[in-house]
């Protein structure tokens, strides 16, 4: 039984890998260290609960004594990351916390993992060759585009938000642990996600439960920002091939080719509404939405070119964007009318 580490896995993305993963492996045993703040939620994680091969572990990545506990008392022979503050409204209003979280955790936890599998750079014990680390990271690194053209793997790194910043820098810090030390590192850089146990504070479940409550559907500035979707389940396989065959030392990005602007994410979902779930009133759910005043440096385009794990690793996405985003609807709508 090999033991990994997985952070933040009671959050969104973390959850769903938590599950998707216990159910495809049976040699793994999974630690999920979650400090539980408002995004973490260990409802997201009832259908492991009482799984065998399942511990959780409540505390805090940037708790080194924590850490190098978990390490010792389990044994831990592989990390896939995804522990991070995430929210941009959130980093505006209060950086600090993203830093802390995202630049300090994450250096913590690599170098604790540098020092239990590493006698020195670029030797790895006997007993923990092959040890990874895997770093979730985000397209929001690259900055913005304009019109046209994608990021690619080599597309430098132009963060605009306290939160994509904090994230750039740890990408930069688990590269340097590749570079210097020869620690076994991959990095991710995934699209949008969408899907099941997303927090509420983000742009569909908002939309939805906005919707469903008569409440104005909030979208800011003229709605015309692009972004790029990739369903949860997806990007779920996605990090389990990466973590299993990429390549050391190398980032991937992971995308859907799915650009949609959000003025036509929020029309999408009133449709589907006005078919699952009809308002009294007969009128369309699209008559609540509201444009709002724009946030603060808020990027107009995000695409990534996916092609690196198409090529090399063979991944494709399963779920169209229409199909999946029906099922994420019908997902959030049992949730906020409990049946």
């Amino acid at each position: 039984m090999k033991t990994i580490l997985i952070t933040g896995g009671a959050g969104f993305i973390g959850s769903n890998f938590i599950e998707y993963f216990l159910n495809k492996y049976s040699y793994y045993r999974v630690v999920n260290l979650d400090k539980l703040t408002y995004a973490g939620n260990l409802g997201n994680l009832r259908e492991v609960k009482g799984n065998p091969r399942y511990e959780f572990v409540r505390g805090d990545i940037c708790d080194r004594e924590l850490v190098e506990y978990i390490f010792k008392k389990y044994n831990i022979k592989g990390i896939i990351h995804f522990a991070a503050e995430s929210h941009v409204d959130n980093s505006i209003r209060n950086p600090s916390v993203f830093i802390k979280t995202n630049i300090e955790g994450t250096f913590t936890l690599l170098d604790v993992a540098y020092r239990y599998w590493m006698n020195k750079p670029f030797e790895y014990k006997k007993e923990y060759e092959g040890c990874r680390f895997h770093h979730i990271s985000t397209d929001e690194v690259y900055g913005s585009l304009g019109k046209t053209g994608y990021f690619t793997e080599e597309s430098p790194y132009r963060p605009n938000s306290p939160y994509s910043a904090s994230k750039a820098s740890a990408d930069m810090i688990v590269r340097s642990y590749n570079k210097t030390y020869g620690l076994n590192i991959v990095i991710t850089n995934c699209s949008n996600n969408y899907g099941p146990r997303q927090h509420d504070e983000k742009l569909i479940p908002t939309i939805i439960r906005n919707a469903i409550n008569e409440k104005p559907i909030p979208i800011y500035g003229d709605g015309e920002n692009v972004r790029d979707w990739l369903y949860v389940l997806d990007h779920c396989k996605a990090i389990d091939l990466v973590f299993h065959k990429g390549k050391s030392g190398e980032i991937y990005n992971i995308s859907a080719r799915n650009e949609q602007r959000n003025i036509d994410i929020a029309k999408k979902i009133c449709k589907i509404l006005d078919k699952i779930y009809p308002r009294k009133n007969k009128k369309s759910y699209v008559e609540l939405i509201t444009f709002v005043e724009d946030r603060p440096g808020h990027d107009r385009r995000y695409a990534i070119d996916p092609s690196k794990i198409e090529n090399t690793l063979g991944w494709k996405p399963e779920e169209t964007f229409d199909t999946a985003l029906e099922k994420t609807v019908r997902w959030y709508l049992k949730k906020y009318l409990g049946n």
